[in-house]
């Protein structure tokens, strides 16, 4: 340690040198890691950072379909009434894994797509929202619990499925004590709630929610993509700082880095908005519904942070402004990680954000011939990669899709290292067991191989579906 600080520094209060000291030993005890792959996306349309309350919905759904790997069974039927934690649908291969209800009302319909596939499960609410009682768990009570004991009333409490086991993003089996555990507070894809507003007065359930991990592992690991706002309230719990382009924060980055052996793969993920739900659910015995989200995009009528509920509508967190014509596109959950939707449709399981965008089908007048300026591309053919601003994007794929021509661009921006175009090749030819030695379970799935792809060819897509097709092979 610093002989300075440890005598203190004149002229300073006994006060600033206790925390110039605490500042000093976190750190000491705090890695950084820096990753030099990636992209961070110049987009235009980010969300202020004031934090709104969201007006309380006529009706939420839960979305069986979005969660994945889970092949539901129905535990409720049209009509039927439910309470805030009631479950309404479990896992057919592990029935001791439920999913509660988000709101306290009426089953008003229950959509079912191709193969009678349980796409939302729809609850017009009550005036007055009944909740379902559960186990309640004080500090001291913690300290006493059996991890059997703890492990139950997550499943019980419909929490179970917020993890996800690495490298697959299935939920973990509840039988099994994972090497680590990796909780992630912030990402560095576009427009993701501040781990700074929804951590705001909220700083002991994260410590109460460190301390349940704690008890399900031996090894706990707390990540953040940029310290700076957070090291003076985080008070020695945060164990690395990553810090570089997109996707760095993400779980599967850092355990590429940091693991020393192979059993380190299977380490177990959690976000920092979902520790916040499953400590709500252990400290206050009830089904957490809370979430902090962010509305952006450049066609988005409002661009802010909202204190909302799960299972929410869409168009209901836009109020008055949402947009009634065509040529916006709603993306439920990232720009990357997330999937298209529309305004009538709900708030999914994981998500934390929504963002619209333009749809980008409009012809653009003679574009062969402009030098693109304010044209976003990773590519350097546009003069745009001269320009700091952020630019507005639209969902145009702006090309046609065509053969792999090996430009490198892929493995250029993989911040894993591996080779996503052979990956690919290997995969389309069948040899799974090549691609598997390419570092396919490696993959984060962050997307940018497909943004970068001057073929248009949607690598992640593809890889991620090998590895969920070789992920039911095994399991």
């Amino acid at each position: 340690m610093d002989p300075i600080l440890r005598h203190g520094i004149s002229g300073l209060s006994d006060k600033e040198n206790r925390r110039c000291l605490r500042e000093q030993l976190f750190y000491e005890q705090m890695k950084s890691i820096r990753i030099k792959k990636g992209y961070d996306l110049p987009i235009a349309g980010a969300p202020t950072v004031d934090l709104a309350q969201a007006k309380r919905p006529d009706r939420v759904a839960s979305l069986p379909k979005r969660i994945p790997f889970v092949k539901p069974r129905l535990l409720v039927k049209e009509g039927a009434s439910v309470n805030i934690g009631s479950v309404l649908f479990e896992d057919k291969r592990n029935p001791d894994v439920k999913f509660l209800s988000p709101g306290g009302g009426t089953i008003e319909k229950i959509h079912f797509g191709k193969r009678r596939v349980i796409e939302q499960i729809v609850i017009d609410l009550h005036d007055e929202e009944k909740w379902e009682g559960l186990a309640d768990f004080s500090d001291d009570d913690l300290e006493r619990v059996q991890r059997q004991d703890l492990v139950n009333t997550l499943l019980k409490g419909g929490c179970w499925a917020l993890f996800r086991a690495l490298p697959f993003n299935d939920y973990p089996d509840p039988g099994t004590i994972p090497p680590s555990i990796i909780v992630t507070l912030d990402s560095r894809e576009p427009f993701h709630p501040r781990p700074d507003i929804y951590l705001d007065k909220r700083m002991d359930l994260l410590q109460f929610g460190i301390q349940v991990l704690k008890k399900l592992t031996h090894t706990v690991h707390l990540t953040v993509s940029d310290g700076q706002a957070l090291t003076g309230s985080l008070n020695g719990l945060l164990t690395h700082v990553m810090t570089g382009p997109y996707p760095a924060g993400e779980a599967g980055v850092l355990l590429y880095h940091i693991k020393r052996q192979p059993d380190e793969n299977r380490a177990w993920t959690i976000s920092g908005q979902n520790l916040l739900l499953l400590a709500d659910l252990l400290k206050n015995g009830r089904y957490p519904i809370d979430r902090t989200i962010v509305v952006a995009g450049m066609h988005a009528p409002i661009r802010q942070h909202l204190r909302t509920r799960m299972g929410v509508p869409l168009g209901h967190l836009l109020g008055d402004g949402v947009r009634k014509s065509g040529g916006s596109r709603f993306v439920n959950g990232g720009i990357f990680s997330g999937y298209r939707s529309q305004q009538d449709d709900y708030l999914g399981f994981f998500e934390t954000a929504l963002l619209i965008l333009a749809e980008g089908d409009e012809k653009e007048m003679f574009g062969f011939a402009r030098p693109g300026f304010q044209k976003p591309s990773h590519s350097r053919a546009f003069l745009s990669a001269l320009n700091p601003s952020p630019l507005s994007m639209d969902c145009g794929m702006h090309g046609e899709l065509r053969a792999c021509i090996n430009c490198g661009y892929c493995a250029d921006v993989c911040a894993v290292d591996i080779l996503p175009q052979f990956t690919l090749k290997s995969i389309l030819a069948g040899e799974v067991e090549e691609a598997l030695a390419h570092g396919l379970l490696d993959c984060v799935s962050c997307g940018l191989c497909t943004y970068v792809c001057p073929s248009k060819i949607d690598i992640c897509a593809h890889l991620k579906m090998a590895r969920e097709d070789y992920y039911k092979e095994i399991a």
